[in-house]
């Protein structure tokens, strides 16, 4: 069963809700094509107004710059994984089966969502494993996080952390353990399909191995002594 959901983005995001017109979703949705086939270095508001037939000037009216358009998408999608998890996860007690089932969510590749229109969530994911680390990685990440930037990704993590602590309320360190489950999931898969002598998981290219090599990083992790 599958649901349509509204997601809320900050608005210090964007200069115009780009959900609000079809040119806006037009910008999103070509955006997330343009980043995923040529990369977020090479992409240019020049280049995706040419790929939808308008203007850049008509672009700069929703996005500041395309770092803002980046944060944008990469939050849109933590938003949607955020709830991609409360759904699959919300009829589980067991935490165990809980956090299994989360690592599987974050280590598997996503398939589009056609509850979503004009934003394929398989492109988008391969957009955050590839270039996910970009929005906050930069000399200006201090003042973004003032404006509450990252706050879908701090939101994933504490609900992450949140079943790590129901699992083993003694275990000292939820958030570190959370962001390094999401992490290792997006850097082991890029790593068996880029650079394969960086992971063990090179030869086969299996996402089922990093699955089982995240859950045994967690449980050894946070089993109780």
């Amino acid at each position: 069963m599958k649901l349509h959901i509204q997601i809320k983005m900050n608005e210090e995001l964007y200069l115009r809700n780009p959900e609000s017109s079809e040119l806006g979703k037009k910008i999103i949705q070509h955006s997330i094509e343009l980043i995923y086939k040529s990369g977020f270095e090479s992409f240019t508001f020049k280049k995706l107004a040419e790929g939808i037939n308008s203007t850049e000037a008509s672009i700069y009216r929703y996005f500041e710059n395309k770092h803002r358009l980046l944060i944008y998408i990469v939050a849109w999608y933590w938003n949607w994984l955020k709830f991609q998890i409360s759904f699959e996860t919300n009829n589980i007690i067991d935490p165990t089966i809980r956090l299994k089932k989360i690592i599987k969510l974050l280590a598997s590749t996503v398939e589009d969502d056609d509850m979503t229109i004009y934003i394929n969530e398989s492109l988008l994911h391969q957009i955050v494993i590839s270039e996910g680390s970009k929005v906050y990685l930069t000399k200006h990440v201090g003042e973004d996080n003032k404006h509450h930037f990252f706050k879908p990704y701090k939101e994933l993590c504490a609900m992450i952390g949140s079943v790590i602590l129901e699992y083993n309320p003694a275990y000292k360190y939820p958030k570190s353990l959370a962001t390094t489950i999401i992490e290792m999931a997006h850097f082991q898969n890029y790593f068996m399909v880029h650079l394969p002598l960086l992971t063990d998981f090179g030869e086969s290219k299996n996402e089922t191995e990093i699955i089982a090599f995240l859950e045994d990083l967690v449980f050894s992790s946070i089993n109780k002594v």
